[in-house]
């Protein structure tokens, strides 16, 4: 069975982005992208109206953090400390050693090629220190710019499961990507 340790917490880098821990200093730019209606479009997920919201979303990133459960990154740019989006593992089936990413962007931060940087990053962290076999990607499928950064990255659509959730009034549509660990990572 997969077991999780994320202490100490992993500072990961790329060429231009520094992957470190989200804490209550980012919460302007938490409540910025959640409360954002363009940017959670295609997130299933209510708007945060207020600065307690989105603190209270900082911790439950901390709660998963600390139970091994969840690990979730704050994505910087090198020599920068504010916070332009996060990335993350979530959803971890640890009998399956599968895990599912996710991430987002504040909206000015779009179209710059940070998502796929970062998830070229995390994921080669998910495979080679979580041990995971699998990944996999859950997205709208209306979100293309999100398809593109799972396909730049190796994942492979699974499957689309027609109105399988119900939000805001309306049943809506899923994609499953994945990407299974290979030698080279």
């Amino acid at each position: 069975m997969l077991e999780l340790n994320f202490t100490p917490f992993p500072i990961l880098e790329t060429e231009r982005l520094l992957l470190r821990r989200v804490d209550h200093s980012d919460v302007n730019e938490i409540f910025s992208m959640r409360s954002n209606a363009e940017t959670m479009k295609y997130i299933p997920r209510p708007l945060v109206t207020n600065n307690e919201e989105a603190l209270e979303h900082i911790a439950l990133l901390d709660s998963g953090l600390e139970k091994n459960e969840s690990i979730n990154w704050a994505i910087t740019f090198k020599g920068e400390n504010k916070l332009l989006g996060i990335i993350g593992f979530y959803r971890t089936k640890f009998a399956d050693y599968r895990s599912e990413i996710g991430y987002m962007l504040l909206s000015e931060n779009h179209g710059r090629g940070i998502a796929t940087e970062a998830v070229e990053r995390v994921m080669k962290y998910g495979f080679n220190e979580m041990n995971l076999h699998s990944m996999e990607a859950v997205i709208d499928p209306r979100n293309s710019a999100s398809e593109r950064v799972l396909i730049k990255n190796g994942f492979v659509k699974e499957g689309h499961f027609k109105e399988n959730e119900f939000f805001n009034g309306e049943f809506l549509d899923s994609v499953i990507y994945s990407k299974i660990k290979k030698a080279d990572l």
